[in-house]
């Protein structure tokens, strides 16, 4: 320490000055002192103690700091050669060391062995042995070097212009990869930067919130040890003017790589589903087996929460109203590459459906609403069906609101169920509708219609209407009783008085009559695969095949028709959809045997008619086709009142023509009907990206022929064509098509427009 100090400050110290006292020609030289035996020397003053500094700072002297190159430049003041310094190990000199070391000037003669030797060569060295085997160094031994799995080869997929995705390239080491791909496309804050440059210092940012988006989705398909490496590339920082070459311009565009290194793929192991198991069979097995996950397969986040729902669902079709689940939990094992998965489920008790109480059983009974209700007492419950019962309530727009809650009446106890009541709150909804519009037709002229309404007049759903017409070519008026629900689930009776004075293009008719349906019915809410309607009439109708031509001096007779029948119809239904099909199939098959007298004779026929339509989709398109074809068999058809005749054309039938207006025509040009009808029409519903995809255009073409006689002889067969466009709402297509017959008459129009709400067939 003291000669590092000697070297940092210039100043001699104590250690220089004893070595300096210790060299002989420095004493002889004393001019003063007699030639003779040397006096004894003094021994050497114990060096004075020097303060030691407290850090290096306390070393440098402020000569150094007022000038530093000027103190560099003097260097050390009187230096102490190098050879001169002391040995650091040697010390100072020991007297007593010496003296007792003094006689040692003579090596001994090695001939003579010393005491010591011979002592030493009595001793005997025994042989070395092998030391014993260490059993932690053999087991050491038998450990095998790990053999570092070999990084996969990845293939690029660019999702942006400054985003790629390399992923391994072989199918089998990440099955998962187009999902994954998709999956961060959908998330990724990087795309958003897909226009224009962008600052690199935001695209870093971004890139930094991605890797981590990437680890999160590697983690959601159960890769755990997946690694995600970045690479960040160009860019210009913000404000930086871009170079004169595009080129050049483009390599500095900024551009992140992500290299995903899946790792191996965790799987499911111990599965606790609380109390589930203890059910008692065969309920157990099936709610086990409804959620799906067992130990060993593959660990997928999201198949957990999909997995779940299902099982809630399971536990409410099973009859367990009450049944609670836990939130699930999913415990990691690193070492076992594994996941353990807890969801704790008490099912509380398996019920059966009771009775449905009302809240207010003057305007909606319980009785009404059980018999409305796809299930009876005893059955096992079903959460579905309970929330079917809270749907039809409401769809029979007598209420606003319905709350449908169950309630226990009866504990389950010694392996049987117990019993639950459903108790239905409701809030009446507005029973009185006044409805009314106004418009012109090509068809139709002026028309303005009226409509009141009282939807429970006669409790349970007993509806009052009366409606009314007022046109230059239709005049009405109707008073009409309606029961919905009656007997059963979606039956409907109606009875319908009224009185009308009609003009089509074929028929001028005026008359009164009485109809009643009892109907199945299928509505948007309701799809059903079969419906069916019943019924019968009885009209009287004064009428004449209108005069569209008229010649002088010629005066169409009226002719009064007394008519009564029965009419039945049955629908099957297939279709995806009952305004908007896109696939399958429907078909109604109509018979109708009436009876008519007029002028003193009597006729008996049959009216039939049968339709079939067919879906097809392929992919985003839908390829549509429908027949028809329709016959009176029985009577002639001078002998059926022209309200009665078959007639072709019009908006659901041929479009390109008007309203009845295919078909047999008189020498005046009016149309007489016929007796046989057969129409086809085929379509092509095609989406455009406009309004969101709410926008169709559908090109079409349509036929169809009417016959005098009872079977069709394709004698006038018409042709149209056109092209439609229908506008996607939450409650159907809104329908505009313009046709032009192909063949055209000279009592037909160049073009024909109808609108209308739903598809055309």
């Amino acid at each position: 320490m003291g000669h590092t100090v000697l070297a940092l400050n210039g100043a001699p110290v104590a250690a220089a000055s004893l070595a300096v006292q210790q060299e002989g020609p420095a004493q002889a030289s004393r001019p003063e002192e007699p030639v003779g035996e040397a006096p004894p020397v003094p021994p050497p003053a114990a060096p004075e103690p020097q303060p030691v500094p407290d850090s290096l700072d306390d070393l440098i002297p402020e000569s150094a700091l007022a000038d530093p190159e000027a103190w560099a430049a003097g260097g050390v003041a009187n230096p102490v050669p190098v050879d001169e310094l002391p040995d650091p190990l040697a010390g100072a000199p020991d007297p007593a060391f010496d003296a007792a070391f003094a006689g040692l000037d003579t090596v001994p003669d090695s001939a003579a062995p010393s005491d010591s030797e011979a002592a030493f060569a009595e001793l005997a060295v025994p042989d070395p042995q092998p030391l014993p085997p260490d059993p932690e160094i053999e087991a050491l031994a038998s450990i095998e070097a790990p053999v570092l799995a070999a990084a996969p080869e990845l293939a690029e997929t660019r999702v942006s212009s400054t985003l790629v995705l390399a992923l391994p390239a072989a199918e089998e080491a990440f099955p998962e990869k187009d999902e994954f791909v998709d999956r961060f496309r959908d998330l990724s804050t990087l795309r958003e930067l897909d226009d224009g440059v962008e600052a690199a210092p935001q695209v870093a940012a971004r890139a930094r919130a991605d890797a981590e988006l990437l680890g999160d989705i590697l983690r959601t398909y159960g890769y755990y040890d997946g690694e995600v490496v970045r690479q960040l590339s160009g860019g210009r920082r913000a404000g930086e003017a871009a170079g004169e070459e595009e080129a050049e311009a483009a390599s500095r565009e900024p551009s992140v790589r992500f290299d995903i290194l899946p790792g191996p793929r965790y799987r499911f192991g111990a599965i606790d589903l609380g109390r589930l198991p203890a059910l008692p069979e065969p309920d157990a097995s099936r709610l086990i087996e409804a959620f799906g996950i067992k130990t060993g397969d593959p660990l997928y986040a999201d198949r957990i929460v999909e997995r779940e729902l299902e099982l809630r669902v399971a536990l409410g079709e099973s009859g367990y109203p009450f049944a609670a689940v836990d939130e699930p939990q999913l415990l990691i094992d690193h070492a076992r590459q594994e996941g353990d998965l807890t969801l704790a489920v008490d099912p509380k008790g398996k019920y059966v459906f009771g009775a449905v109480v009302s809240n207010d059983p003057r305007f909606l009974s319980g009785e009404h609403l059980a018999r409305i209700a796809r299930f009876d007492p005893g059955d096992t419950f079903q959460q579905s069906l309970e929330t079917d019962l809270r749907r039809a309530i409401i769809a029979t727009g007598l209420v606003s609101s319905v709350t449908v809650t169950p309630r226990e009446t009866r504990a389950p106890q010694e392996g049987q169920p117990g019993e639950v009541v459903l108790d239905v709150e409701m809030e009446r909804a507005p029973l009185r509708t006044i409805a009314g519009a106004i418009g012109y037709g090509t068809e139709d002229g002026f028309k303005v219609e009226g409509r009141w309404e009282h939807r429970n007049l006669f409790p349970p759903e007993g509806t009052l209407r009366l409606r009314g017409i007022l046109g230059t070519r239709e005049m009405l008026g109707s008073v009409g009783v309606r029961r919905n629900n009656f007997l059963g689930r979606d039956q409907v009776l109606t009875v319908d008085a009224f009185a009308s004075d009609i003009t089509t293009q074929a028929v001028d008719s005026r008359g009164g009559g009485v109809r009643a349906t009892f109907e199945k019915i299928s509505n948007i809410l309701f799809q059903k695969p079969v419906s069916w309607q019943i019924g019968g009439e009885l009209v009287y109708t004064d009428e004449r095949n209108r005069n569209v031509r008229s010649a002088p001096g010629v005066v169409v007779p009226r002719q009064a028709y007394l008519i009564g029948g029965l009419f039945g119809s049955v629908t099957l239904d297939e279709s995806d959809d009952l305004l908007d099909p896109s696939e399958g199939w429907r078909t109604t098959l109509f018979l109708a045997p009436e009876v008519s007298r007029s002028s003193g004779a009597q006729s008996f026929y049959l009216r039939a008619q049968a339709d079939a339509s067919y879906y097809q989709s392929l992919g985003d398109l839908v390829l549509a086709g429908r027949v028809r074809a329709a016959t009176i068999q029985g009577a002639g058809i001078d002998d059926i009142a022209p309200s009665r005749r078959l007639y072709g054309g019009g908006g659901a039938s041929v479009r390109g023509y008007g309203f009845q207006g295919v078909g047999p025509r008189d020498a005046l040009g009016n149309p007489t009907g016929g007796a046989s009808l057969v129409e086809f029409s085929l379509e092509a519903r095609i989406p455009t990206p406009l309004f969101g995809g709410a926008i169709e255009v559908v090109p079409f073409v349509d036929g169809g022929s009417v016959a005098r006689g009872s079977t069709p002889d394709f004698d006038e067969i018409r042709f149209g064509a056109g092209l439609g466009i229908r506008y996607k709402t939450t409650f159907g297509p809104i329908r505009v098509d313009v046709a032009a017959p192909l063949n055209k008459t000279e009592f037909d129009s160049p073009v024909v427009v109808y609108v209308s709400l739903g598809q055309a067939f």
